[in-house]
């Protein structure tokens, strides 16, 4: 009868550690309503980013992937773009990351990057942030390509999610999609509050 106590206890201890190691995965993330986790990342030109580079500004963080085909449907349609030439007109910050380990899918070398940024049309505020550790993209809980996060000028975050509510890969829904980004950020920029903080993100598994 002992034995069965103390199998019951390091059975009930082994759930309460699993559930530990749960929630500190999940406080890792970057969840509206809670600080933005910090980074440091180099970009394509070699310069370091973090978040305390953006303080007191707006910034909005997407991940990238070039081959993945909803990353083509928003680049290859010039929606992406668009949207990162109006706010950064607006002075919102915009950053793109690649967390693309090296020999994975969607990885860019330094110079490629370069390339590619300029091949499409990239309005992004720095090159692209070459997360290749993935350290970044882990503390974000990026899992898609794209993945977008808005922050405020306090640094918490208010917006995780989805581009918008349509996961058609099709360029041809765009007009008729609920941009999730763009409705946060006018809400935000007018001092209103922001009617959806969250959606789940759709598109290519980030490939760390």
């Amino acid at each position: 009868m002992n034995v069965n106590f103390r199998t019951r206890g390091l059975a009930v201890m082994g759930c309460l550690f699993i559930l530990s190691l749960l929630s500190s995965i999940v406080s890792a993330a970057a969840v509206p309503g809670e600080k933005a986790p910090d980074f440091s990342v180099i970009d394509a030109q070699g310069d370091k980013s973090s978040l305390t580079d953006f303080t007191g500004q707006w910034l909005v963080i997407e991940w990238f992937n070039k081959d993945c085909p909803y990353v083509k449907k928003h680049y290859g349609s010039g929606n992406m773009q668009s949207l990162q030439k109006k706010y950064t007109d607006q002075g919102v910050k915009w950053l793109t990351v690649i967390s693309s380990a090296e020999g994975k899918q969607g990885y860019l070398a330094p110079d490629r990057a370069l390339k590619v940024a300029k091949s499409h049309n990239l309005n992004a505020s720095r090159p692209f942030l070459l997360d290749t550790g993935g350290d970044m993209g882990r503390a974000y809980g990026a899992k898609t390509t794209p993945h977008m996060f808005v922050i405020n000028p306090q640094g918490t975050v208010v917006y995780a999610g989805a581009i918008d509510d349509n996961d058609s890969a099709s360029p041809a829904v765009i007009a008729s999609s609920h941009n999730y980004v763009s409705a946060a950020l006018d809400a935000s920029l007018k001092g209103e509050a922001i009617s959806r903080a969250s959606s789940r993100a759709y598109g290519c598994s980030v490939k760390y």
